[in-house]
């Protein structure tokens, strides 16, 4: 089964239990096919994400919908995990929930991969970036070939406060 079939009943699925659908990917071979799936709390942030137990029921949970309802073969492997910090941007409203942050894009519009500042979403089909000191480009979402969230980690960066001291 395609992905394009499985990823409405999946991410039904994963909203029932109090998830998040981020990302569904289906790898592999024919003979054994990888189903890639990644979730979060709808709500999440930093340090207050899915954590490995949410990942595990989930993952029973949808085995059991998968068998069940026959939407892939009797051999797969199932992959459920976290999105991670360089989260990918599948869906508008994954480009809604992040205007203000920086992702990497890869779309020939920009010509080829570029790390942009998502600026708006003006509608389901579009979303306007901008590159560093660059102007404003609005591009449709299936020109996209691959986006993903910057990792960015605030408590990690050096603020330039407090790091000139040292310890004797």
């Amino acid at each position: 089964m395609s992905v394009d079939a499985l990823l409405a009943p999946i991410r039904d699925h994963i909203a029932g239990l109090g998830f998040e659908l981020v990302d569904l990917r289906h790898v592999g071979t024919v003979e054994r096919p990888i189903l890639q799936v990644r979730v979060d709390r709808p709500d999440s942030r930093p340090g207050h994400g899915i954590t490995a137990d949410d990942c595990a029921g989930i993952s029973r949970s949808l085995e059991r919908f998968l068998e069940t309802s026959a939407m892939v073969g009797r051999r797969y492997v199932l992959e459920v995990s976290s999105p991670g910090i360089e989260r990918p941007l599948r869906w508008p409203e994954h480009w809604r929930r992040f205007v203000g942050r920086r992702a990497r894009v890869r779309t020939p519009a920009l010509g080829g991969r570029r790390e942009v500042e998502i600026v708006a979403v003006p509608d389901d089909e579009h979303v306007t970036v901008r590159e560093a000191g660059g102007a404003a480009v609005t591009v449709s979402f299936g020109e996209i070939r691959d986006a993903t969230l910057v990792g960015e980690l605030p408590e990690l960066r050096r603020t330039g406060q407090g790091h000139s001291a040292r310890r004797r």
